[in-house]
């Protein structure tokens, strides 16, 4: 007499068992490391979790809640670098633009020609006076800002003598 395919047929908790008396090893899909399965938690996921595996699933969503609450709190950050940055940058712009009327301001006025960007003012020095003796290429700065990297290097092609005159008709 045949034997029916059921008698073959092992259900999940015979499975488990038999998985954990064996001498198997499997291999985690995350870092290619290998573990016995006799040291593994093994549960039926088609069940609601029990004993270690309801432990493990607490610890997890804990984890869970605090990666979303550090994740929630990393956006309300980033969100207000970005307004701080954006409301420096708008002030900064805005006195760039009446820089040239301050009394600090060093060049003379009817010299200065503003650009604000990628430099924010170009003096003749000596426009004024008919007889210009020197370009100043003048880029403002406040607080913690720095110069990025199209200013620097228009700093440098400056301070190398890199800088010419070219008339084109």
């Amino acid at each position: 007499m045949k034997k029916g395919l059921s008698s073959y047929v092992m259900n999940t908790e015979e499975l488990i068992s038999k998985l954990q008396g064996s001498n198997l090893f499997a291999e985690c899909p995350s870092c290619g490391g290998e573990f016995k399965l006799s040291q593994s938690l093994l549960f039926d996921g088609s069940k609601p979790f029990t004993g270690q595996a309801a432990e493990k699933q607490k610890e997890m969503m804990e984890e869970l809640k605090q990666r979303l609450q550090e994740l929630k709190n990393r956006k309300i950050r980033a969100t207000l670098v970005a307004e701080n940055t954006t409301k420096a940058v708008n002030i900064g712009k805005n006195l760039e633009k009446v820089l040239p009327t301050m009394k600090d301001f060093k060049w003379e006025l009817p010299d200065s020609r503003f650009l604000g960007d990628p430099i924010d003012l170009i003096v003749f020095n000596g426009l004024s006076a008919d007889e210009v003796t020197s370009i100043s290429f003048i880029e403002v700065k406040s607080g913690n800002a720095r110069l990025n990297d199209h200013q620097k290097s228009i700093r440098d092609a400056v301070q190398e003598g890199k800088v010419k005159y070219k008339e084109f008709v």
